[in-house]
């Protein structure tokens, strides 16, 4: 009866709703745990060895699933995948560059500046001014003016910032290929990030990619930080509208945050805190208040 009972609950429709928002956390808590882990291998071999090992890797993996050479693509789509994987590429080295100097979190915050400005590039309503306030706020409490233990590397600020900007184009000309098959599509565009990656970690780490014990942990990088969230993300996709999809994912800056607490151990101030919040709020808004439209997340 027991059993019985359980399989009743778990097939019940509230369960049925409940389980792809379930599955939507766990996509975020897995990038974030996972990109937490990869800071840890940058002592080993630097941040562009880690971009190496997840875009790479990731890439590997796609290509054996996806087996994108399947695809027929003239002309323009090949300049268009070329784009969308360099973009990529672009993205994730400047991202995981940014993370060797500020914290997981508000790089994640950052970063997200980029999606949320396009978002807002036609704003109209008083709302989205209202968001861009939020939005403005926010990056206003990270900026290093006063100094003190809260201020940020301008560095790490610009490269995550930079992180954001690739975002955006990665929006942009992941839109112009929603005509082609996704799953080969993402495949040839993670293997062309993986051309403008591993190049920088091969020059930084060398040899020392290819120890055994680190590729095996670069592995779980690209599991966690790719594959993982990446599932997670297309089967929660399935049920949950777009609106509501991307108002979720809009925590995820602060799930990050909470990831490198507990894995980095990396403390924020109040202000960081405050900036991240402002900077989700930002995001909601502005999501919740424009015109539906799919907008590719920042997977794989």
């Amino acid at each position: 009866m027991t059993t019985m009972a359980l399989k009743s609950r778990l097939t019940s429709p509230l369960m049925g709703q409940l389980i792809p928002y379930a599955a939507l956390f766990a996509g975020m808590a897995t990038l974030a745990c996972g990109t937490s882990f990869a800071k840890t291998l940058f002592p080993m071999v630097g941040a562009q060895g880690v971009s190496a090992y997840r875009v790479g890797l990731s890439a590997l993996l796609l290509v054996l699933v996806f087996r994108p050479w399947r695809a027929r693509l003239n002309r323009q789509d090949l300049i268009g995948v070329a784009l969308y994987g360099a973009v990529m590429g672009a993205m994730n080295l400047s991202f995981y560059m940014s993370l060797r100097t500020i914290p997981l979190g508000l790089a994640i915050a950052i970063e997200f500046m980029g999606p949320l400005s396009l978002a807002l590039i036609h704003s109209r309503k008083p709302v989205h001014f209202a968001c861009i306030g939020f939005a403005v706020a926010g990056l206003a409490l990270l900026l290093p003016l006063g100094g003190g233990a809260g201020a940020l590397d301008p560095g790490g600020m610009a490269l995550a910032a930079l992180a954001g900007v690739f975002w955006a184009l990665y929006i942009v000309f992941g839109k112009r290929l929603s005509h082609l098959h996704p799953g080969q599509t993402v495949a040839t565009g993670m293997s062309v990030a993986a051309l403008v990656v591993v190049p920088f970690g091969l020059v930084h780490a060398g040899a020392a990619l290819l120890n055994p014990a680190l590729l095996l942990a670069g592995a779980a990088v690209a599991l966690f930080s790719s594959a993982l969230p990446y599932t997670f993300e297309m089967f929660a996709m399935r049920s949950i509208p777009k609106r509501t999809f991307g108002v979720v994912l809009s925590a995820e800056p602060a799930v990050g945050a909470l990831a490198a607490l507990a894995i980095l151990h990396e403390h924020l101030t109040a202000q960081q805190w405050l900036a991240i919040a402002f900077i989700v709020v930002a995001s909601v808004g502005a999501i919740a208040t424009t015109r539906p439209e799919r907008i590719p997340t920042e997977t794989p």
